[in-house]
């Protein structure tokens, strides 16, 4: 498995929980998204479109794919 620091396109690099910042891999992340009921940015960014919403909780991804969907990005 490649090293988390390698593939992540998370732009936060000063938050705590970054791959950048730790030995921990994704897990912080994923455990601070989970607890605040959030998506991870890596996935808001693998869409590749602008997010119609400023948040990062589950609606915004919802509103993010229905975005994209119509506008045949994925």
């Amino acid at each position: 498995m490649k090293d988390p620091k390698e593939f992540c396109t998370c732009t936060d690099t000063k938050c705590p929980c970054h791959p950048a910042n730790h030995d921990r891999g994704c897990s912080l992340c994923i455990q601070k998204n989970l607890r605040e009921k959030e998506i991870p940015s890596c996935f808001f960014h693998d869409i590749g479109c602008e997010k119609p919403t400023p948040e990062w909780h589950y609606r915004d991804f919802a509103a993010l794919v229905e975005k994209a969907e119509s506008e045949g990005k994925i």
